[in-house]
């Protein structure tokens, strides 16, 4: 049996198929993307499985792009040989809210109140429950379970996840409740299975186009930088991160409304709004000119000024783990972040930074160091897999 796990965008739909041996859930036997799901769009599958990579663009039909990608996929599932039976569906949900501190198979009820849910997450939450949709109609005989990117967080106390403001506006929800906890679930199990200081004070860093920090000790969480909705904390791709909210009402009198305040903060802000060239880092660094070079500083400053105030809240640091697109490939970022850590004890060790550009998990601080620094490829799918085989069982 096998555990199909997804992430459904607003253009795009990424799965991983892991593989149940001995009631563990494995590594991904089967990877894939499908894209150009957009209107208008040219659906392209993509995917992987047993060393072997295909590709094909989906044929024409009825029901929109996304119904075609399901019954492409479905029809994958069914005649690769190899591929195991599926015994669930494990779907990526963003936001769990107050409700939801722990995976659960997806109902209707539950659906119903995931949706109350999706103006605090507007680029990935009803994106997310179309995709269960899709899924609960293309794959009704399976077991649809919702694995929440805040669940990793329901740890943190009071006085880290309160805002500074009435009483009643805390008792409607209104309150911090961080993101990326998938990823910053599957950092932390590969750490506490790799090092004898991942039971202690770790800071662990998921860089990529939505960017955050998050501090943990015993494992769990303990302080983070995304706070009620997914535009706190750091700079992203195009995302501001943490914005003086005088700004807002200062636009507000300016005749902003709200889908042009919204479209600014997601889409136009980050690395795209400061440079004006991209989002994509690797862009940003091939260009090399001073509105590119100005957009890397400032996020490079953003990622150290916001570790030193989550190693303030846990009172010192054993262990850096850098994870994302940006933190597992970008080595000069990694580099300059650990240089300016520096006065913590952090000590990188630049041959082995240069060399952790892969899918392998690398140490790659030096033996004086007295803080470890990791690079951790992420993989929210197996940590999705993995909760929905436990949930099941």
């Amino acid at each position: 049996m096998a555990i199909l796990a997804v992430n459904a965008g607003s253009s795009t739909l990424k799965f991983s198929l892991h593989p149940l041996q001995d009631k563990q859930v494995q590594p991904s036997a089967m990877t894939g993307n499908i894209q150009g799901l957009e209107p208008g769009g040219t659906p392209e599958m993509g995917w992987s499985f047993q060393g072997n990579s295909k590709k094909k663009v989906l044929p024409a039909g009825e029901g929109g792009a996304f119904k075609r990608a399901l019954e492409s996929l479905r029809d994958l599932l069914a005649t690769e040989p190899g591929v195991p039976p599926i015994e669930a569906v494990a779907h990526r949900v963003v936001h769990g809210g107050q409700g939801f501190r722990a995976s659960v198979i997806i109902t209707d009820d539950v659906l119903s109140q995931l949706t109350k849910l999706n103006s605090l997450a507007p680029l990935h939450q009803p994106h997310n429950l179309e995709g269960v949709r899709a899924f609960r109609a293309a794959f009704p005989q399976l077991p649809q379970i919702a694995c929440f990117d805040t669940a990793f967080h329901g740890t943190l106390e009071e006085v880290d996840y309160a805002f500074a403001l009435p009483q009643a506006l805390a008792a409607q929800g209104v309150r911090r409740y961080g993101f990326h906890g998938l990823s910053y679930q599957f950092i932390m199990d590969t750490l506490l299975e790799r090092s004898a200081r991942g039971q202690g004070k770790v800071l662990m860093a998921h860089l990529g186009n939505g960017a955050s920090l998050c501090a943990a000790r015993n494992g769990r969480s303990c302080a983070t930088t995304m706070g009620f909705s997914a535009l706190d904390g750091l700079m992203m791709g195009t995302r501001t991160g943490t914005l003086d909210p005088g700004v807002m009402l200062y636009l507000l009198e300016q005749g902003w409304d709200h889908k042009r305040l919204q479209t600014l903060l997601y889409k136009e802000s980050g690395l795209l709004g400061v440079s004006g060239i991209s989002a994509d880092m690797r862009k940003l660094r091939s260009d090399g000119g001073e509105a590119a070079c100005k957009a890397i500083d400032m996020f490079t400053h953003r990622v150290v000024r916001e570790s030193g105030a989550l190693t303030a809240c846990l009172g010192g640091l054993d262990v850096l783990a850098f994870s994302g697109g940006i933190g597992e490939h970008d080595a000069v970022l990694r580099s300059e972040v650990c240089t300016r850590l520096g006065f913590l004890g952090v000590r990188l060790d630049e041959a082995l930074n240069q060399q952790a550009v892969g899918e392998k998990v690398m140490a790659i601080h030096l033996p004086t160091s007295t803080v470890e620094v990791w690079v951790i490829p992420t993989d929210e799918g197996r940590v999705a897999a993995r909760e929905a085989a436990a949930l099941l069982r």
